[in-house]
């Protein structure tokens, strides 16, 4: 899998790419991700990728010429299964979703900023927009960050333990039980007796149940659905 991340901000996603699975991902050549500066592609000598919006208002709107030409300058090179845009009113980002995300080759991530983008990058390049969640940041590029850590840790070889990925919250539109480890006695409190019993049969039914419990009392929504 390949993405490439396009932003006028790049330093501020430098170090979490560089760290953890997703560093041990694209040392494995299981995964690429390129950053792509915005400022490079914009033609002034100030290297203005901003302006205000027409029609007066507040805020900064990011210019259509140095996103066309950054994103179309990528598709000469590649084709790519989607580009993303991270937005507020995008649709919701779910495990739903990154599971198909995660079979892509090729994707392209722009990184919004300030007020917003020109409406002509969403209409003429933009092939699907993906939300968070309800709430607003200062940019995209924290957005794009969580969907790539969603869509890394999905590449096959990329876990060592491939059986967990199917244990996740939301896998199985249940949330994750309660997990414990050693030691099985911490200041008072004692891991489930089940747990230490070895009957495996048993202790599938109880994550279950565990499941179940904990999905009713944190996100019932999930069960109606």
């Amino acid at each position: 899998m390949r993405i490439d991340v396009v932003t006028g901000f790049p330093k501020l996603m430098h170090s979490p790419l560089n760290e953890s699975i997703i560093k041990r991902a694209q040392a494995k050549g299981l995964v690429e991700i390129v950053l792509h500066d915005l400022r490079d592609f914009a033609t002034d000598k100030h290297k203005t990728i901003d302006d205000t919006p027409y029609g007066g208002g507040a805020g900064m709107i990011l210019k259509p010429d140095p996103v066309f030409a950054c994103i179309e300058s990528l598709q000469r090179e590649r084709r790519y299964d989607e580009v993303l845009y991270l937005s507020a009113d995008g649709e919701r980002f779910t495990q739903t979703l990154a599971n198909q995300l995660s079979l892509a080759a090729n994707l392209i991530l722009l990184c919004g900023h300030y007020k917003g983008i020109d409406e002509r990058i969403r209409k003429a390049l933009i092939t699907r927009e993906i939300s968070i969640g309800d709430y607003v940041l200062t940019g995209g590029e924290l957005p794009a960050l969580v969907v790539i850590d969603a869509l890394v840790r999905l590449v096959p070889g990329v876990l060592g333990d491939s059986e967990s990925l199917l244990t996740d919250s939301f896998q199985s539109g249940l949330l994750d039980g309660p997990q414990y480890t050693r030691p099985a006695e911490f200041r008072g409190m004692n891991v489930p007796d089940v747990l230490l019993s070895g009957n495996h049969e048993e202790i599938a039914a109880w994550r279950e149940q565990q499941q179940v419990k904990r999905t009713r009392e944190r996100r019932k929504d999930l069960l109606e659905t």
